[in-house]
């Protein structure tokens, strides 16, 4: 029988399997105090949860989430799950950035993208998408681009037509 705070953990770590678009495994072994704070900075200010919690706590809340069994390889060692409510690739954007500047101190060891479990370098091409609104912006930018070009052919027709009926009334006077 858990105790109390043991089963606190367990449910919300399971609240948070049930919520998530994306969780991504990392094992953060040799990573600093400097390091870890900044790094759960950055997930902070990007609405995503960072927690570390036991492994046998995380394979029983994920039992009860109804993924049993789905993250045993992953959950080995120091590991740190990042869970994102929103958009789910912004975590490997994240990653991306800080293993940038932090080499060898972070590795995602697998993914968990709404609903179906990737491998490590699955992660390297979800942080090279771009966000949700650079993809808006493009798309509107497609959808602006046909009218700009009407608008753009009719300005100059209607400054052609404009220019021949200025040249034909300085002719006839």
């Amino acid at each position: 029988m858990p105790t109390p705070q043991k089963a606190q953990i367990i449910a919300e770590t399971s609240a948070r399997f049930q919520d998530a678009k994306s969780v991504y495994f990392t094992k953060y072994t040799g990573m600093n105090v400097l390091q870890a704070t900044s790094l759960r900075k950055e997930f902070r200010e990007n609405d995503i949860q960072y927690v570390v919690t036991k492994n046998t706590l995380t394979k029983i809340a994920a039992k009860e989430a109804g993924l049993e069994g789905k993250f045993d390889d992953f959950l080995e060692g120091q590991i740190a799950i990042a869970y994102s409510k929103n958009d789910p690739t912004l975590p490997a954007r994240v990653i991306k950035g800080f293993v940038k500047d932090n080499k060898e101190c972070l590795d995602v060891v697998g993914v968990f993208f709404e609903g179906t479990i990737f491998d490590p370098s699955k992660y390297v091409e979800l942080a090279n998408l771009p966000s949700r609104e650079e993809l808006i912006a493009k798309f509107a930018s497609c959808l602006n681009q046909p009218m700009t070009t009407l608008a753009s052919t009719l300005n100059g027709a209607m400054t052609k037509l404009a220019g021949t009926l200025d040249s034909l009334k300085n002719t006839k006077a």
